[in-house]
């Protein structure tokens, strides 16, 4: 008999001559393609078929797919400023049946007394106007309502008001709640850009508002099959979308379950008062995902949400230990200094389950600290095993890469007890050749700065064959992924002399 451990060529072979069988169970170093996935509303001039995934094409691709200024659309060319490289999917949805579109106007009150240009803010984008002295409010109307119709991406329609001539009525091209946060202003860079309102001209605005009903997720997310996603971006944090995601993503029935291994971590943001924010963060415990806070920006929460789910991506792809801190919000609008959250609200935002920003200077957005909404175990005691989002790409890593070398390594081998002591390569293998091989990758990982303490984990690492079924080997895997540097802590005990 061979002691080499041939899976095809018989044992028993008469033929002469020289024969070769491949084995790639020693040569798998394949890493997993960490795809990203866009939830997102379209219009009817869209030609996607709502609920059934797609892979991404480019921002113009998106228009197509998800209509001019569709959710979907926009949230692309969000995500695509902030990540232009790794692959995205799209998961369209229709408006629900019976949902209403919210609506929102501005009124041309007094005409100007002088020449100047509107600068107009509706969802972050601009629209300029130029207006002459003594131009009736009714031109202005008709004018403004031109204007935002040459915008490709807006995510409101325009129109001069029945009956009120000097009024633009904006509705929003997406039936459901995303169209009560979107912004109306003027000025948003204020004087300092040159930015003010024409002397004489007077305005009133009414916020948008009457938007209801969110489209249903699961027939979408059921829809995704068993196709890995590690970045979700999802525009919504209504009650029944956040319930539908964390039935998705959870660990018993869910992709981070035993019995599906897909994983993936949902990115979203939300739009409130400081109170709101508290109040949705404690509603929430869930490690699965993340929920940006802020309040007062022009940029609406699902374009928060593409830009961080965009950031995330390419500083995990890159190494999921690095913090995700620091890291740019291209293409969002700061909140006015005034609506920016404190340090001690901050804080109590990150324990609350809220992520945390910053704002530069010269008005870039940067994360600050982007944690899970998890807060609490089972038995509801205040618990951090999950709150750092970097753990869990952590973790997502060192399993697939010991999923990888077992299931290449293992795939084919005879089992028998330890102390037996087999042929090398001779394809039988024992719970202790596999231990051995699990903690030299677990150095290999330290080595490479993934993990810590592998003298630790050597030591308390358990492999042994199963009591009621001797074909199943069971491992206690005790990982210590290396930690984020965050926070210096300094005490200046200086000396006068």
């Amino acid at each position: 008999m061979s002691t080499i451990p041939f899976k095809v060529t018989p044992a028993g072979l008469r033929l002469p001559g020289s024969f070769f069988e491949l084995d790639n169970s020693q040569a798998n170093t394949a890493q997993a393609n960490q795809r990203a996935l866009i939830i997102g509303q379209i219009t009817a001039a869209g030609v996607a078929t709502p609920n059934v995934p797609l892979i991404s094409g480019g921002v113009g691709d998106a228009t197509l797919q998800g209509g001019a200024g569709s959710m979907l659309a926009t949230m692309t060319a969000a995500y695509r400023l902030n990540d232009s490289f790794g692959e995205v999917w799209y998961l369209p949805l229709a408006d629900a049946t019976g949902a209403t579109a919210a609506a929102g106007s501005i009124a041309f009150t007094q005409a100007p007394t002088a020449n100047g240009t509107l600068s107009l803010y509706i969802a972050g984008q601009l629209v300029t106007v130029p207006v002459t002295a003594g131009e009736t409010t009714a031109a202005i109307a008709t004018a403004v309502a031109a204007a935002i119709a040459l915008v490709p991406t807006m995510p409101v329609t325009a129109a001069v008001a029945t009956g009120a001539t000097n009024t633009v009525t904006l509705t929003a091209l997406h039936k459901g709640l995303c169209g009560n946060e979107i912004d109306i202003r003027f000025n948003y860079y204020g004087t300092k850009a040159g930015e003010s309102t024409p002397a004489g001209l007077t305005y009133t605005i009414t916020a948008m508002s009457g938007g209801a009903t969110n489209p249903s997720l699961a027939t979408a997310l059921g829809n995704l099959g068993n196709m890995t996603f590690d970045f979700i971006v999802s525009p919504y944090t209504d009650a029944a979308s956040l319930t539908s995601l964390q039935q998705f993503l959870n660990d018993q029935t869910g992709r981070w379950s035993w019995s599906s291994q897909l994983y993936g971590h949902v990115f979203m943001a939300y739009a409130g008062t400081f109170a709101a924010q508290t109040t949705l963060g404690l509603a929430q415990n869930n490690q699965h995902q993340t929920v940006m806070g802020f309040s007062g920006s022009p940029t609406p929460s699902w374009l928060w949400a593409a830009a961080l789910g965009a950031q995330a991506a390419v500083s995990v792809r890159a190494d999921p230990g690095v913090p995700l801190q620091y890291l740019p919000l291209r293409g969002v609008l700061a909140p006015p200094i005034q609506s920016q959250f404190l340090a001690n609200q901050r804080e109590t935002l990150l324990y609350d389950g809220i992520s945390t920003f910053l704002v530069q200077q010269d008005g870039t957005v940067l994360t600050e600290n982007v944690v899970t909404t998890y807060q609490l175990n089972a038995q509801g005691v205040p618990d951090n095993s999950y709150l750092e989002v970097e753990t869990m790409f952590q973790l997502m890593l060192e399993i697939r890469t010991l999923q990888a070398m077992l299931s290449s390594k293992y795939a084919r081998c005879k089992l028998a007890n330890n102390g037996t002591r087999p042929a090398a390569n001779s394809g039988l293998v024992t719970p202790a050749m596999i231990q051995a091989d699990i903690i030299a990758l677990y150095q290999e990982r330290e080595a490479a700065g993934y993990v810590q303490n592998s003298a630790a984990f050597a030591q308390a690492l358990v492999v042994n064959k199963n009591q009621t079924n001797p074909n199943r080997v069971d491992v206690l895997w005790p990982g210590t992924p290396v930690n984020q540097m965050r926070t210096f802590a300094t005490l200046v005990q200086f000396r006068l002399q």
